[in-house]
């Protein structure tokens, strides 16, 4: 936080900030996550569905999950292996960030990044850790915008940041193929 800053309410995770007139929320376990990017061998593209309280309704997402939070030497790279694994149960032999930007750069400064996981062996069914209750999708790739656009249709949020995802899966930022 820079000297102009001011802290106006901090909790355990996170930290509420004004700077000049703007308010903007921080973390303070963390300061970037994770989006992972991953296709079974069977060309089974990998999602998760879970409750989210701030929304107070099931989202469906990629794997996805904070960097630092648990070991402050922790690598983007390391912190895509562990979410992949906790949450679908497959493991990456390869991960590669793609690109980092803001999440919200109105509302937090929070960077996330994209991240390609190839490689993938089923190591066990995934759900996430103790406190989570994930549901794994596998859906396949050429399916994966009708799939998506019926769970919004039965109700579920949807982050935007998924059809990034999609684009990203056989392309690189600069459009060339993966």
């Amino acid at each position: 936080m820079s000297d102009d800053a001011k802290t106006m309410c901090e909790g355990k995770y996170l930290r509420l900030v004004k700077r000049g007139h703007w308010e903007y929320a921080e973390r303070t376990n963390a300061g970037s996550a994770v989006i992972v990017i991953a296709v079974t061998p069977e060309r089974k593209l990998l999602f998760v569905e879970q409750f989210r309280v701030p929304l107070g309704a099931p989202t469906i997402e990629m794997p996805a999950g904070l960097v630092g939070d648990l070991d402050a030497h922790d690598t983007m790279e390391e912190a895509a292996r562990r979410e992949l694994l906790e949450e679908t149960g497959w493991l990456a032999s390869e991960v590669k960030v793609l690109m980092v930007g803001p999440t919200s750069s109105g509302m937090s400064n929070e960077l996330i990044a994209f991240v390609r996981a190839r490689g993938l062996t089923r190591v066990h069914a995934g759900g996430g850790d103790e406190t989570e209750q994930i549901t794994v999708h596998e859906v396949p790739v050429d399916d994966a915008p009708r799939w998506l656009s019926a769970r919004m249709a039965e109700g579920y949020s949807m982050d935007p940041k998924l059809w990034a995802g999609l684009w990203l899966l056989e392309r690189n930022p600069d459009g060339t193929p993966a």
